[in-house]
């Protein structure tokens, strides 16, 4: 599957702008971990693409449309797997084994909670953000209630990597995307 097929197939199903940052934050995110260790850069990117495919029309049936809908479209079963690993223990059984699929599982939920980081800056940017300012916001469970901080520390605890390293790796990661995700700014 090319991106553009991954693409084609995402907007098939969403047309939140929300939802599409969001898918276009998690490819980021998964692009860049995998150049880093040398993996196929296109596939770890359309697995983040189309980790919540089914989330917008179908909520309550998160990841079991998505898994139909992959299986529908000839989607190989590993990407399949690896797709529906990042909700472990939420929605699937599916636990993340391979690395692609922890960095997956932690950089779901942790970009959330950089891009409401930086919506709350006065210049709305990922291109100027630290990580103590996510550290911050991190301790702050009223902020972004909605991001689970705990499946972000198991996925860490399963890549063996130390937080700060890992938001700081996302962010770079979101960097190279930010106008497609809205966090350009007012840089």
């Amino acid at each position: 599957m090319t991106r553009d097929e991954a693409l084609k197939l995402l907007k098939k199903y969403n047309s939140s702008e929300s939802l599409l940052q969001h898918a276009y934050a998690v490819e980021a995110v998964m692009r860049y971990f995998a150049h880093k260790r040398g993996e196929d850069e296109e596939y770890w990117g359309n697995i983040g693409l189309l980790h919540d495919l089914d989330y917008e029309l179908y909520p309550e049936q998160h990841c079991l449309k998505t898994e139909e809908i992959l299986r529908e479209e000839g989607v190989d079963e590993g990407m399949i797997r690896s797709v529906l690993s990042h909700a472990y223990g939420i929605c699937t059984d599916v636990e993340p084994i391979h690395y692609m699929e922890k960095v997956l599982f932690a950089g779901d939920e942790l970009t959330g909670l950089i891009k409401a980081t930086c919506l709350m800056r006065p210049s709305r940017s990922v291109l100027d953000v630290e990580v103590k300012s996510i550290n911050k916001k991190w301790k702050d469970r009223a902020f972004a209630a909605g991001v689970d901080r705990n499946t972000i520390q198991k996925g860490l605890d399963m890549l063996g990597m130390e937080r700060a390293e890992f938001i700081q790796e996302c962010i770079y990661a979101m960097r190279g995307s930010a106008q497609e995700i809205g966090l350009k700014g007012n840089l």
